[in-house]
């Protein structure tokens, strides 16, 4: 027997609010209702749905498991309503509409910053935005509108629904340690030793890694201990410090290479050089200023991949 529930629409905005300030009288302040008002709404909430939501307790609102789930979707309701009132009134200007950028960290170290000052040179005005974090979450990201274009590798974890790629250059990673690791005079170097160490990973609050990814590609278990890192200069202190190696692009570790602060390992695989592509949602049109970002990203790329990688040729897909 199917159930048909009625929700409305307001009092789901409410609920998130209230859920999130915990108290009906906070979320009443920030809502600009009358503290009876808002639980009388939530009551109805209730009695419309046929289930309890939330409970009212001396520390507060307490969910319900049924609330909880309701939550979960009305939180998801009140963003879309807010990325739509940003959408239509960045309609209204579009000159003063900000270029939203999200970026890999190891591609925001060095690429992304010389491309900007490089796309200043012609755009002089306008507001720029950038987000660095993990490919996962940049692709989601991306199809909630949250950036208008993003710069990752083409490995992207079957999100490609709703997305469309373009290749802009190619990186190789380098595994990287201190210069007086263990390993710095080994020979013939292969996963199964290197995963014997701790490793150290360039991104942020998700599991789908670089790392991860490769591994699970030449079928070798993760090593038993993985920090995860969203800052690439940190990532090159610990390494700097400590016995752990990680991987990151040869531009990204230039610098410390040359002047002896950090070493690449004697190890090479095929599988570390990757394709850097820019993302966009189907059916996106960029305005000339977010195409002259994207050529300034794949011109820097490419000098600077040239340079450590060897020649390599822009490539579209």
């Amino acid at each position: 027997m199917s159930v048909l529930l009625e929700i409305d629409p307001k009092k789901l905005l409410y609920f998130a609010t209230v859920i999130e300030q915990g108290s009906l009288n906070r979320a009443a302040k920030l809502l600009s209702v009358s503290q009876p008002a808002l639980s009388t709404s939530m009551d109805r909430l209730e009695a419309e749905l046929g289930m309890q939501l939330i409970e009212r307790g001396p520390k507060g609102i307490v969910t319900t498991r049924s609330g909880d789930i309701l939550y979960c979707h009305a939180r998801v309701i009140r963003e879309e309503v807010e990325l739509a009132e940003r959408d239509l009134l960045d309609s209204l200007d579009v000159h003063s509409e900000a270029i939203r950028l999200g970026s890999l960290p190891s591609l925001a170290s060095k690429i992304v910053p010389m491309a900007m000052r490089k796309w200043r040179e012609a755009h002089q005005e306008g507001q720029l935005q950038v987000v660095e974090n993990a490919q996962v979450d940049l692709l989601i990201g991306l199809l909630r509108r949250d950036f208008d274009f993003v710069v990752g590798f083409t490995e992207v974890f079957d999100m490609l629904d709703g997305l469309r790629q373009r290749v802009l250059f190619r990186d190789t990673l380098r595994v990287i340690a201190r210069v007086d690791h263990p390993l710095r005079k080994s020979e013939n170097l292969t996963w199964e030793q290197l995963v014997q160490y701790p490793w150290i990973s360039p991104t942020s609050r998700r599991t789908h890694t670089v790392l991860d990814h490769i591994l699970k590609t030449m079928n070798v278990a993760l090593p038993s201990q993985v920090t995860v890192c969203g800052s690439v200069s940190l990532l090159k202190s610990l390494v700097g410090e400590t016995d752990h190696i990680a991987l990151l692009p040869a531009h990204a570790v230039h610098e410390e290479i040359a002047e002896q602060r950090l070493l690449p390992l004697p190890f090479d695989d095929p599988v570390l050089s990757r394709d850097i592509a820019v993302f966009f949602r189907e059916g996106y049109q960029m305005d000339q200023p977010r195409k002259d970002l994207v050529t300034c990203i794949a011109e820097v790329g490419l000098e600077l991949c040239h340079d450590h990688n060897g020649h390599q040729e822009v490539r579209y897909v």
